[in-house]
């Protein structure tokens, strides 16, 4: 491969070892990426009242990133090899309970729409004619998209100001 300066480029053996940095760096940027595409996914479908699997399986997929990417801050902690910044750590270990904010913001989001139109319990959704059943669950998964899509772009948002502070 040539690059634009008209070297060619060599891969395969790398001239240093991976260090702490690197690994660090990497991770948040993951982390940020994913994120950042699951909260635009969820936002589209969102604006457009559309249901989406994907975006459930997306939303999972960066609660285990993220996870991830605080066991890998734990190990980086322990390592001795500190951050230029301790707020790495800070950054690094919200996205977790953002999530766990985030669960909690859905089920109370759930119980606003029920309680907005009456309602106590899903028991009496199940009363109503289909198409107001239909209307209530559409309102709640919006909803719940919502929160979720933007619980995903504050972890995105965290991401990246973790690379930035390691």
């Amino acid at each position: 491969m040539v690059l634009l300066s008209g070297k060619p480029r060599e891969f395969g053996v790398l001239e240093q070892p991976v260090n702490h940095r690197d690994i660090a760096l990497s991770g948040a940027l993951v982390l940020a990426g994913f994120s950042g595409s699951v909260a635009l996914l969820g936002a589209v479908r969102w604006y457009r009242g559309e249901a989406s699997r994907v975006f459930w399986l997306g939303v999972r997929a960066g609660q285990v990133i993220a996870g991830a990417y605080a066991l890998l801050a734990g190990v980086l902690y322990l390592s001795n090899d500190p951050p230029s910044s301790n707020l790495f750590y800070l950054y690094a270990l919200l996205p977790v309970v953002i999530g766990f904010v985030a669960e909690q913001l859905r089920v109370i989001s759930a119980d606003h729409v029920l309680g907005s139109r009456d309602l106590d319990s899903a028991a009496e959704v199940g009363e109503l004619p289909i198409p107001q059943q239909h209307e209530i669950v559409i309102a709640i998964v919006r909803r719940e998209m919502g929160v979720m899509a933007l619980a995903a772009l504050v972890v995105c948002f965290l991401a990246l100001r973790a690379w930035g502070t390691y």
